[in-house]
C-alpha cells in the first residue's frame, strides 16, 4: 500500500483515523513517545495494494495542551472536546468527520494495528457495511496475556455512510459505549463482519467452548452478524492493557465496576441483550 501518495494511478481511499487521547506518554516518562504517536505510526505501515491518504482525527480534551510533535502534522486534524472524558473527546473527534472521506476507522490510542490490517479489512468491506476485528492482547512489555474475541473499537471500520445512518457515541456510555453503538448499528439493519485469526472457530457450535467470546459475537451481534476467518494466524488489531487502561478501572475499582454493572443492565433494557 502507499500511505498519503500523490503519484498513484488507481483511486486513493481517504480514511479517516479517528483516535481520543488523553495525550499520556508511554512508560509514564515527561519524555517519552505519546501513545497516540505510537497508535499512528501502526496506520501508516500498513501494507496493502490500495492507495490510501489517511487522516488522523484526534479527540482531546477541553483544556488539554497538545504537544506539537502531534498539532503540527499535516496528516493531523485535533478536535478539542468540550469537557474532560473519553467520550466528548471522541464525539469532538466524529463531529469533523464528513463524507469527504470514503472509510472511517476508530484506533484508541494505546492499541495498535498490524501491518496487514487493511488488507484484510478492505476484504471484508465489499461485502458488509461494518467490520470489527479480534485483538491480541499485550502487557505494558509487550508480552502477549491472550487473544480477546470482543470486537473493541480499535477494529472497527465503515464506510462514512455507515457512520451516519447509526451516529455518534452515546454521551451517557462512560464504560460501555462501544456495546450500546453496536446495538445501534445492528438496529439499523446494517450488515456486519467480525474478522479472527485463520485457526479460529467460526460457528455457535464450535465456538461456545474454546473461544466462547466468539459465541457471543455470533448470539448478541444482530441479525446480519457474520464471522470471518482472515488468512493471518494472529488477530489484526494489538490491545495494550496497562494500569491506565478503562478495562483495567473497571476490574479493579469498586465504583467504576457499579457503573459497570449500571450500563449493561440499561443495554439490556433497551436491546433486550448486551450487544456485541
Amino acid at each position: 500500500m502507499s500511505v498519503n501518495s500523490e503519484t498513484s494511478a488507481t483511486p486513493e481511499l481517504r480514511i479517516a483515523v479517528v483516535t481520543p487521547t488523553r495525550l499520556q506518554r508511554i512508560g509514564g516518562t515527561e519524555d517519552g513517545e505519546l501513545f497516540v504517536e505510537r497508535a499512528m505510526r501502526s496506520a501508516l505501515a500498513q501494507v496493502c495494494e490500495q492507495t490510501v491518504k489517511i487522516t488522523f482525527v484526534v479527540g482531546v480534551d477541553a483544556d488539554a495542551v497538545v504537544p506539537a510533535v502531534l498539532s503540527s502534522r499535516a496528516d493531523t486534524v485535533i478536535a478539542r472536546s468540550e469537557g474532560r472524558s473519553q467520550i466528548l473527546a471522541l464525539n469532538a473527534a466524529l463531529a469533523k468527520v464528513g463524507p469527504e472521506f470514503h472509510f472511517v476507522t476508530f484506533l484508541e490510542d494505546d492499541d495498535r494495528w498490524q501491518p496487514n490490517y487493511l488488507t484484510w479489512v478492505f476484504a471484508a468491506l465489499t461485502q458488509y457495511d461494518f467490520v470489527s476485528s479480534t485483538q491480541l492482547e499485550v502487557d505494558e512489555n509487550d508480552q502477549i496475556i491472550r487473544i480477546n474475541d470482543f470486537p473493541t473499537p480499535s477494529g472497527w471500520i465503515m464506510p462514512y455512510s455507515t457512520l451516519d445512518r447509526v451516529g455518534h457515541v452515546d454521551v451517557r456510555s462512560k464504560w460501555h459505549y462501544d456495546n450500546e453503538w453496536l446495538g445501534r448499528l445492528a438496529e439499523r439493519g446494517l450488515s456486519r463482519c467480525h474478522l479472527v485469526e485463520v485457526t479460529a472457530p467460526i460457528t455457535l457450535a464450535t465456538s461456545q467452548q474454546s473461544r466462547p467470546w466468539i459465541a457471543n459475537v455470533i448470539r448478541n451481534g444482530g441479525p446480519r452478524i457474520a464471522v470471518q476467518r482472515h488468512p493471518s494466524t494472529v488477530p489484526l488489531v494489538i490491545r495494550q492493557m496497562h494500569s491506565g487502561s478503562g478495562s483495567t478501572a473497571v476490574a479493579t475499582n469498586s465504583i467504576a465496576s457499579i457503573e459497570s454493572k449500571n450500563e449493561y443492565a440499561a443495554l439490556v433494557a433497551r436491546y433486550g441483550r448486551i450487544p456485541w
